[in-house]
């Protein structure tokens, strides 16, 4: 097997070029509107079309790629990227440029490889990281914003799309000459894969999560190089450096997001994160001036970093065993979120002349998200203790404050023989075996009340009639007000009584 540390690189690297790719349009496009006669809308259309197939091709590539391995992926992806970039390079017209950008979304597609393959080389409990490093290799898509304007004033922007041949070529090469031939298989059915986790609300709300971080981080890449040469009357070269910068921001704190979720609890670093894009969606929607919206595309940028690396860190969390198929649905996800705010953006424009609607649609999602978030730190905290509880060697019972039974772990029905079923709503005296009279349970709840628990030997009586001594800590539930709300008895079997 190939070193991991080796795959790491090389697949990152195969994400820089597939992201260099993905973005040649939406970089290049203030110049091909000069050869090719483009209405506002169809400009959004032609930077927006490669991020659908680009996303609904993640899906079954992240699915193929646990079953065939990222280098067979890899390899053929940029093989078949050949095509669109060539007919691109000779493009006249609307439908040359979509039909060639439709296929173009490959290029984008290719993320999901590296989701998948990456975390079978290493812990768990570095798959942020990880995953954040893969991921920083959008870093791609400010090379080619940056740079690919640069090239075209030199050479016109068909030469420059043409030189894009050499880069895929070298790519396909890399991975079939060093990928990893022996990396492990998962070949459970698609089918089943798809049906052990749709129903699983995790899931889909992981895909808002990243809808809203790689679709900010995408639309506001293929949206920006044409929205400052219009918006603010800057030259070609500076609205592309401006935006390399959005990008090159996003891609730094990709990794450091998932360094944060290794080292931190991943749901308070979600709530910062969308806190913060819920900000800057406000900021950008009242117009600003140049340095204003420039601050607020840096919030989105950094926040959004943060935010791709962080829900990556949770996917392997909750599915472990459908990492293919979940990486493929969320990443698509995350695809489609950049497909439509441009879209919509320009909708909003030609109705109401401004873009504050769409900006302010921004922050109302990201308001959205971060109260999922909550509910979902919350819910996993009751989870934990539930599971606690569920997997404690002593036997538990939770009563209400008039000593009817709320809850009972396995434990418990090992001891007594009771199911939890048969227990619910009575009341514990259904245990007693006779032997102790009121003074011991009026010192039982007096100890309780003034010292805050009780402790000793009892003897109770299973449902079988047997009795049993056992050793049980008795104590109150108090809530925030420091009210009791609910009572605890913990007991191990000590002896059965004769």
């Amino acid at each position: 097997m190939k070193s991991k540390t080796f795959q790491l690189p090389l697949q990152t690297f195969s994400l820089i070029a597939g992201f260099m790719v993905w973005v040649i349009l939406s970089a290049l496009i203030p110049f091909i509107k000069e050869d090719i006669n483009l209405t506002a809308s169809q400009l959004s259309l032609v930077t927006a079309v490669p991020v659908i197939l680009g996303s609904i091709l993640r899906i079954p590539i992240g699915y193929w790629t646990n079953r065939f391995g990222a280098r067979k992926l890899f390899f053929i992806s940029f093989l078949l990227l050949l095509f669109p970039i060539s007919y691109i390079s000779t493009a006249s017209s609307l439908t040359d440029l979509l039909i060639g950008g439709l296929f173009l979304g490959i290029s984008g597609a290719v993320f999901s490889v590296g989701v998948t393959s990456l975390p079978k080389y290493y812990p768990k409990e570095r798959h942020g990281f990880i995953n954040g490093i893969y991921g920083a290799g959008n870093i791609g898509t400010a090379i080619t914003t940056f740079a690919a304007p640069v090239i075209a004033t030199w050479l016109g922007w068909q030469t420059t799309v043409q030189l894009y041949l050499i880069l895929v070529i070298v790519v396909a090469l890399l991975n079939f000459l060093f990928g990893d031939k022996d990396e492990p298989k998962v070949i459970t059915p698609l089918k089943e894969q798809i049906i052990s986790v749709y129903k699983n609300e995790k899931l889909w709300f992981l895909s808002l999560f990243y809808f809203l971080t790689f679709g900010s981080f995408v639309a506001f890449t293929v949206y920006l190089p044409n929205f400052l040469v219009a918006h603010f009357d800057l030259d070609k070269i500076d609205a592309g450096l401006r935006t390399a910068g959005f990008i090159a921001i996003a891609t730094l704190f990709r990794p450091i997001g998932g360094w944060l979720s290794d080292k931190f609890n991943t749901f308070k670093i979600l709530l910062v994160v969308f806190a913060g894009l819920t900000l800057s969606g406000i900021l950008l929607a009242f117009d600003p001036s140049l340095t204003w919206y420039s601050i607020g595309c840096l919030a989105v940028a950094l926040f959004a970093g943060i935010g791709n690396g962080a829900v990556f860190k949770l996917l392997p969390m909750y599915f472990s065993k459908q990492a293919g198929i979940v990486n493929g649905i969320v990443s698509a996800m995350g695809g489609l979120g950049g497909f439509f705010p441009p879209l919509m953006l320009t909708l909003l424009y030609n109705i109401t002349g401004h873009y504050a609607i769409g900006f302010m649609a921004l922050s109302q999602v990201a308001l959205v998200c971060l109260i999922i978030v909550l509910w979902m730190f919350y819910q996993e905290k009751l989870e934990m203790a539930h599971r606690i509880i569920s997997h404690a060697a002593e036997g538990i019972m939770v009563t209400d404050l008039k000593g009817n039974i709320e809850q009972v772990n396995p434990a418990f029905t090992m001891v007594t023989g009771y199911s939890e079923e048969e227990v619910l709503g009575k009341n514990p005296r259904i245990l007693r075996s006779g032997k102790h009279g009121k003074d011991f349970y009026d010192k039982m709840w007096q100890s309780i009340k003034q010292n805050g628990f009780w402790q000793g030997e009892i003897c109770n009586k299973k449902k079988n009639g047997q009795l049993y001594i056992e050793w049980v800590s008795i104590s109150p539930v108090k809530n925030d007000a420091g009210d009791n709300k609910n009572y605890v008895a913990m007991f191990s079997e000590i002896k059965k009584e004769s």
